[in-house]
């Protein structure tokens, strides 16, 4: 493989689900090598100045959903603009993925299957039976369950979040390609750009 981009998320963000697919188009494309990092949004956002979405105004709640109408199109997805389990806790799901990039395990189709059965059939995605539901359905063994649940992921859990923050990461899902942070899915042609151009890096010091 090629170079590497960290990818800041968490499964609870409807905005890293609906650029999931594209995301993976373009690892193939570049023949990138993508270093999944789920990362706690309640944690980033008192760090960054950033707010929950109930905190939000009313009028930036109302020009979310518009927004998700419009990508929802663009990307041919079908999902539900409410889904009757969100907002679910992402944390047990997030360590999964933790506890296989620990072991050098792809967690590719457990992200995917997790971000379908939230945001597509309105599970439950913090549940326990869920994710070992979704594991199966998706492939792997039921002992990744297990293993998102020891110390040895939560302590990846917050040393994602020290990454994050250290790299100027605010939201998700977040892409850094060589120091640079392309913040949102909608970004992903700006990053598509970045790659093909094989340009340095922007900074803010610039």
């Amino acid at each position: 493989m090629g170079r590497q981009i960290a990818v800041y998320f968490s499964l609870h963000s409807p905005w890293a689900y609906v650029g999931h697919g594209a995301l993976q188009a373009l690892v193939a494309r570049h023949e990138l090598r993508a270093d999944y990092r789920p990362v706690s949004l309640p944690q980033i956002y008192p760090e960054s100045g950033g707010l929950p979405l109930a905190s939000r105004h009313p009028l930036r709640q109302d020009y979310r959903i518009v927004e998700l109408q419009r990508w929802r199109e663009k990307r041919g997805l079908k999902f539900h603009l409410h889904p009757r389990r969100w907002p679910f806790d992402p944390a047990p799901g997030d360590r999964i993925v933790c506890a296989m990039t620990l072991a050098g395990a792809d967690p590719t189709k457990f992200i995917a299957g997790a971000f379908a059965g939230a945001f597509e059939r309105q599970l439950d995605v913090g549940d326990a039976a869920t994710l070992a539901q979704i594991l199966d359905e998706t492939g792997y063994e039921p002992v990744w369950l297990r293993r998102g649940e020891s110390g040895e992921a939560e302590i990846c859990y917050q040393r994602n979040l020290a990454l994050a923050l250290e790299s100027g990461v605010f939201g998700s899902p977040s892409y850094v390609l060589d120091g640079e942070v392309f913040w949102g899915q909608d970004r992903l042609d700006l990053l598509d750009d970045a790659l093909t151009s094989g340009r340095a890096p922007f900074r803010p010091d610039a």
